[in-house]
């Protein structure tokens, strides 16, 4: 079951019991759009106006909730956060950026998750791209074969351009997503339904529920 829901994650994290998820991969915003905004002109520019509209870092009550909700979870992100130490970083190694290009090489995510730190190495992003933010959907699937377990039901709580309900679509996992943005949440949505219309000619198809506001 992939369930999207087109609302703040945080009132709803609230109601849910504890450890509600078996894992948690979130993507939540670092609030840097200011800041890139001083430093960029044009084009840019106006995407950024957009961007500040939701790039904020999220508060102290998020990652309550999140913990409370979450028995495993994996941050992107995480090195802007005040977050517990951990030994087990995930590292997502940009093919193709050269140290003089202003995008980063790499993106860390912390995790709670016992093991070392692995590298996942692979381009910038997917064809198409909507979201400033978007992320592969092989990253997704890479993190889910790595740490997910069958039956496992995940939680994302900034879904971004839905590449992580692409991926457990075609893994089979259960995921519940939330996004707060309704321009975002359906050009996802729109995205995830045209990867179900064709992958599902091969494979047994997910059930989807959609909550938009």
């Amino acid at each position: 079951m992939i369930k999207l829901i087109n609302a703040d994650c945080l009132p709803a994290m609230k109601e849910m019991p504890d450890k509600e998820f078996e894992l948690a991969i979130v993507d939540p915003p670092y609030g840097s759009a200011m800041q890139n905004m001083s430093r960029t002109g044009g084009t840019w520019a106006v995407k950024y106006r957009k961007i500040k509209e939701w790039d904020y870092a999220p508060d102290q009550k998020y990652f309550t909730e999140l913990f409370r909700v979450s028995q495993n979870i994996i941050i992107w992100g995480g090195n802007y956060f005040n977050l517990p130490p951990s030994r087990n970083f995930i590292v997502w190694k940009k093919l193709t950026i050269s140290e003089s290009f202003t995008m980063g090489m790499a993106e860390l995510a912390w995790t709670n998750i016992l093991g070392n730190s692995k590298i996942f190495e692979y381009q910038p992003q997917d064809k198409n791209r909507f979201h400033p933010t978007q992320k592969p959907v092989a990253l997704y699937q890479w993190l889910l074969k790595n740490y997910a377990k069958p039956g496992d039901k995940i939680l994302d709580t900034h879904g971004g351009s839905m590449s992580i309900a692409i991926a457990c679509h075609d893994l089979g996992f259960d995921l519940t997503l939330y996004e707060i943005d309704k321009d975002y949440f359906q050009a996802g949505k729109e995205r995830l339904e045209r990867h179900m219309a064709q992958s599902n000619l091969f494979m047994e198809p997910s059930e989807l529920i959609v909550e938009a506001s």
